[in-house]
């Protein structure tokens, strides 16, 4: 057997050598693309990373002197933070690096507690003396808007901390009536715009958004105290269904100049006895994990008059079919709500209806089928079905009552297919089983199930 040159081998060697060496380094920049980090440079430097994290840092150090209540919420931090919780404890070990706050984007978000903050004009200032350009939006504050009242006054939303092509955005999130979190959108000027381009990548400001109070942890985070939400995921998954609609009080108004309120003893005792069961529902049904929305009169009640149609009797609620859980009618009953009815069953056109404090609270349950959704309803004497299509739609929050609730984004589709063109009318004869346009007869339920199918208590 001929004897190896041992020029050869070394060859060999640095050849392997530096196809592990090519391996790993496909692997590193693999998993710095993964998780939203670009690389640059030799050393593992990231590229932008120095100047955001200076610019973080900065601004971390003003809000500090200014006593400002912040938090880290953009999501692809908070998103890297939940995957890489043993990488986030080792880099506290380390020197630190920006391998969370400083992501492939040319912003990092943080939010502001609005109302643990006293507004001080120095701020900006402050900030521009530390090499930062800063542009505050603001907007009408929904607190104070009412039918009486619309003009409301102009509060801060967002503000824009720019250094170079960098971004801290701040959100402020202020506190409604119903105890949860809200913030306005964000709109620029055209001439604005192109000032601040990163803005129309920005996590928060599409639209309004409204969250339940997080609660917070200060952690280190490459090198710096922050604060983050204690629950990564929850808070994502809030964010991503965050879109908040504002009752319309213009039109609301509008209305009412039509059809002056029905402020009799009868419909102020309607209004308060909805209230209390609409309250109740909403807090048996958080505590089982069921999401709701404002469905059929109630629905249109917040969206033609922002309340209570005090002639409709009853408050309705619709819930996905795939939401379903068993336990529920048990949950209401404990809450001091027996059930009055349920109609059909799981699979198709289930209806449930509790007895309130003389108000019905009726739960629809709809089912998905491609374009369109739809509930069901039975009329009990005769096992007759129906069926009323909607077409498809996503959740939004809102706030009714004092309480924040789930309505139909898509509000208006959902309350014409009801109602109709003339939705904007108020009519108080009205058959469930006639009246809606996108009512439909779906058959009916055979004699032997009628034992399962129709119960009434």
């Amino acid at each position: 057997m001929p004897r190896i040159n041992k020029t050869v081998i070394l060859a060999l060697l640095i050849a392997t050598s530096s196809i592990f060496l090519l391996f790993q380094l496909y692997y590193y920049r693999q998993y710095i693309s993964k998780n939203g980090l670009h690389v640059f440079g030799g050393q593992g430097s990231m590229s932008g990373s120095d100047a955001q994290r200076h610019l973080i840092k900065r601004f971390l150090g003003l809000v500090h002197k200014y006593s400002l209540p912040v938090f880290l919420v953009d999501a692809v931090s908070l998103d890297l933070l939940s995957q890489d919780t043993l990488l986030l404890k080792e880099s506290k070990l380390k020197e630190p690096h920006c391998l969370f706050l400083c992501t492939h984007r040319e912003f990092t978000t943080f939010a502001l507690l609005g109302n643990l903050w006293k507004y001080d004009a120095n701020l900006i200032e402050a900030a521009e003396e530390r090499g930062m350009e800063v542009l505050e939006i603001r907007g009408k504050d929904p607190r104070l808007v009412s039918m009486d009242d619309l003009a409301g006054n102009d509060i801060p939303l967002h503000f824009l901390f720019k250094k170079g092509g960098r971004l801290v955005h701040l959100v402020v999130l202020y506190e409604r009536t119903g105890k949860y979190l809200w913030h306005g959108p964000l709109r620029l000027k055209p001439n604005i715009d192109r000032k601040f381009a990163p803005f129309r990548k920005l996590d928060y400001g599409r639209h309004a958004g409204a969250y339940n109070r997080p609660e917070l942890a200060l952690t280190m985070v490459d090198g710096l105290d922050v604060r983050i939400p204690r629950n990564f995921s929850y808070f994502l998954k809030e964010h991503s269904q965050a879109r908040f609609l504002e009752c319309p009080f213009r039109e609301a108004r509008a209305f009412y100049q039509l059809y002056p309120d029905d402020l009799s003893p009868e419909a102020m005792d309607f209004r308060m006895k909805a209230k209390s069961l609409l309250h109740l529902a909403a807090r048996t049904l958080y505590e089982l994990g069921v999401p709701f929305w404002l469905s059929s009169g109630t629905c249109l009640g917040w969206f033609r008059q922002c309340s209570i149609i005090p002639y409709s009797k009853d408050v309705d609620l619709g819930i996905w079919i795939k939401d379903y859980r068993h336990d529920i009618t048990q949950a209401f009953q404990k809450a001091g709500l027996p059930l009055k009815h349920k109609f059909g069953k799981v699979e198709d056109s289930l209806e449930l209806s509790f007895q309130g404090l003389d108000v019905k609270l009726d739960i629809f349950f709809f089912y998905d089928e491609g374009e369109t959704v739809w509930n069901g309803g039975t009329q009990a004497k005769s096992g007759k079905k129906f069926k009323y299509v909607f077409p498809r739609f996503q959740l939004c929050w809102t706030e009714l009552l004092e309480l924040k609730v789930r309505v139909p984004c898509q509000t208006l589709d959902y309350i014409q297919a009801n109602y109709g063109p003339d939705w904007n009318v108020p009519v108080k004869a009205w058959d469930w089983k006639s009246s809606p346009p996108n009512v439909q007869e779906n058959g009916v339920w055979p004699v032997r199930d009628w034992d399962e199918v129709i119960q009434v208590y």
